[in-house]
C-alpha cells in the first residue's frame, strides 16, 4: 500500500463523518447504530437517503447541498474514495452527511425497519457474469426492503445497457411502480438539478460519447421479488 494511502487512512480515523466498523463487529451481528441513525448519529429526525457504491461521494455531496433537511449516507468499501468525499464534506461544513465504509452485502446489519427513505445507485459494477451480485438483483432488492420504507424509491444511473435493461425487466416482472426510465438521460425530458449532477465516472463516460441510462422505481413491501 502506498504511503499516500496510508496517510489518508490514518487521517480518516479522525474524521467525525466516517464510520468504519470492523468486519467482526457486523458479520451476522447488528451494528450499534441500527435503528438509531437519526437520533444517535445525525441528532435529528430527518429522513435518511443512501448512496450505495458512492465512490468519491459526488452524488452524496450534491444531494446533501440540495436538500439540507435530509440526512445522507454514502456507502463504499474503498477507503481512498471515501476519504475524498468525507474530506470535501468537512471542508464544506455539510453536517447532514456521513460515510460508511463496509461491504454492501452486510447492509442489513446497519439499518432497521423503515429507517431509510430512498436509495441511489450511481454507476455500480454491472457484474456482467454474476447477476446475483448486481445491486438491483432480486437478492439485493429483497434485502433493501428490510430497511426501506414501503414504496421507498430506488434510483439507478448507469452507462451499462445490460444492467439498465435487466433492472427494467425485473421492475416490470414484479409489477413495481416504475416512475420514469430513459436509455439516454441527456437527450430526455427528465433532466433537473438532481439528475444533472455528475460523478467522476459519469464525466468519463460522457466524454467517450456513451449514453447515460436512468431508471427510478418504488420498492413496495409484499411478495418476494423474483428474477426476470
Amino acid at each position: 500500500m502506498s504511503k499516500k494511502k496510508l496517510q489518508r487512512f490514518a487521517e480518516m480515523e479522525t474524521f467525525g463523518n466516517v464510520i468504519q466498523p470492523d468486519f467482526t463487529d457486523v458479520f451476522r451481528k447488528d451494528f450499534h447504530l441500527k435503528g438509531k441513525w437519526k437520533e444517535s448519529c445525525f441528532g435529528n429526525n430527518n429522513p435518511i437517503v443512501l448512496e450505495l457504491g458512492c465512490g468519491k461521494g459526488e452524488y452524496t455531496l450534491g444531494l446533501a447541498s440540495l436538500f439540507p433537511d435530509i440526512n445522507f449516507i454514502g456507502i463504499d468499501i474503498k477507503g481512498s474514495r471515501i476519504w475524498k468525499g468525507a474530506s470535501n464534506a468537512l471542508h464544506q461544513n455539510q453536517h447532514n452527511i456521513r460515510f460508511l465504509r463496509t461491504h454492501i452485502e452486510l447492509i442489513n446489519s446497519f439499518f432497521g425497519t423503515e429507517e431509510i427513505q430512498e436509495i441511489w445507485l450511481t454507476f455500480p459494477d454491472p457484474q456482467m457474469k454474476k447477476k446475483r451480485k448486481r445491486l438491483t438483483s432480486s437478492r439485493f432488492l429483497n434485502s433493501y426492503r428490510q430497511f426501506l420504507i414501503h414504496n421507498g424509491t430506488i434510483n439507478l444511473k448507469t452507462d451499462n445497457a445490460v444492467l439498465y435493461n435487466y433492472t427494467l425487466d425485473l421492475v416490470r416482472k414484479n409489477e413495481l411502480n416504475l416512475k420514469c426510465h430513459t436509455s439516454d438521460l441527456y437527450h430526455s425530458g427528465y433532466l433537473n438539478d438532481i439528475l444533472e449532477m455528475k460523478t467522476f465516472y459519469e464525466r468519463q463516460f460522457l466524454e467517450q460519447g456513451l449514453p447515460i441510462h436512468y431508471l427510478s422505481f418504488d420498492l413496495s413491501h409484499g411478495k418476494k421479488i423474483e428474477e426476470p
